[in-house]
């Protein structure tokens, strides 16, 4: 993928806009098929604009007046807030305290400058392959206890663009979610134990051989930190003995659930390697992000400034394959279409009038089209559940 410069974003932007951005599907999801009158009317936006002009409070009649707005202001980022009492761009005629967030998708952020005290390899807004193993171990704790002990069917999973990932829990219910029932799932989910199996799968490789953590006495003070004192000198000789961190993870094993049968005692054994893989592995969360529901959050498809990367939806089904580098950036994306543009002209000079109107959408020609594939395979899935609500809504009224 070429290198981004952001002095040509203004005007990457206009073409981004104009031209790629998926605004029908966009509508679609936001609208959540107008069940709710003026459930898209009553929803914020904020645009931060060049030069960090920050402008909150928008909101918009229809999928056309975004467009406009967006064509016009061609904002440098796009934050998605709550639904509101009322409409937001008319918040300041309103009585003062009836202006109310009422609902909002659980969402969820995790940034990779939250783990800069377990990864060896990168530090703040830096991240490589060897430390993106933690966003899909992350991806795959989270997901997992939001489908499986929540029962939360509708999860989109968002690259930020840059150095995380965002998670956007849309079922009808999560909506109307108060902020202390968020604040307890985003507890309950900072403790969740079974996740232990899914960093099993990814430990060895991710934390002894990419990141190295017991490479020197300086990285394995830091793990015996986490271990009980009365082993600290048996696993420093063993340590110095041994060459590299898969062998000094062995004898710490082997000292632990041998302490484990000598002392009958739960600080040994397979809970003290579990303590240090979750220290180093356990998905890291802002919790005032998830709990408070008028927090605003990056809306996927932004772009963002600094990489000139799309924020992209990622495939559940292809999480370990899925890889941030490899995310098209807006100028790759506009100098596809410019490419094609071109070919199109001299076709269309080719071609009667009539064929012209049947143009494929600018952004199915390029990159950004396997993304917003996956985000239309969720749009399915929220339609279909919707309906299925309804017909069960009308059977139940037909027996009534």
């Amino acid at each position: 993928m070429e290198t981004f410069d952001p002095t040509e974003l203004p005007e990457l932007l206009k073409l981004y806009y104009r031209r790629l951005f998926p605004y029908p599907q966009y509508y679609r999801w936001l609208n959540y098929g107008g069940v709710i009158k003026n459930y898209f009317q009553h929803r914020e936006f904020s645009f931060t604009l060049k030069d960090d002009i920050y402008i909150r409070y928008q909101s918009f009649n229809n999928q056309s007046d975004l467009e406009k707005e967006m064509q016009k202001m061609n904002p440098y980022k796009i934050d998605i807030g709550a639904v509101y009492s009322h409409r937001p761009n008319q918040h300041n005629t309103v009585k003062l305290g009836a202006f109310q967030a009422q609902e909002k998708e659980l969402v969820f952020d995790i940034d990779m400058t939250d783990y800069d005290d377990v990864r060896r390899c990168c530090s703040s807004a830096d991240i490589c392959p060897k430390c993106w193993t933690l966003m899909t171990m992350a991806i795959r704790i989270i997901d997992r206890a939001l489908k499986e002990d929540f029962g939360f069917k509708h999860r989109l999973w968002v690259y930020s663009g840059r150095r995380g990932v965002h998670c956007w829990v849309c079922d009808e219910s999560v909506r109307k979610l108060s902020s202390a029932v968020r604040s307890g799932i985003v507890e309950y989910l900072s403790l969740v134990k079974k996740s232990i199996n899914i960093i099993k799968k990814y430990f060895e490789e991710y934390a002894l051989v990419n990141q190295d953590i017991l490479k020197n006495k300086e990285s394995w003070d830091k793990i015996l930190a986490l271990v009980p004192e009365i082993i600290h000198d048996e696993l420093q000789q063993g340590f110095q003995k041994s060459h590299n961190s898969l062998q000094r993870w062995e004898h710490l094993k082997k000292v632990a659930s041998r302490c484990q049968n000598n002392i009958k005692n739960d600080k040994y054994g397979p809970w003290l390697e579990w303590e240090i893989m979750l220290q180093y592995c356990f998905p890291r969360l802002d919790i005032n992000v998830s709990k408070g529901i008028n927090h605003l959050l990056k809306s996927p498809f932004s772009v963002h400034p600094k990489t000139g990367r799309i924020s992209v939806p990622i495939d559940l089904q292809k999480v370990d394959q899925f890889d941030p580098f490899t995310v098209p950036t807006i100028s790759f994306i506009c100098r596809e279409l410019d490419a094609i543009s071109i070919n199109e002209e001299e076709k269309e000079e080719n071609e009667a009038e009539s064929d012209v109107k049947h143009r494929t959408r600018d952004y199915k020609k390029t990159s950004l089209a396997p993304y917003v594939k996956v985000f239309e395979h969720f749009l399915e899935n929220l339609d279909k559940s919707r309906k299925g609500e309804l017909l069960k809504k009308s059977d139940l009224q037909k027996d009534f």
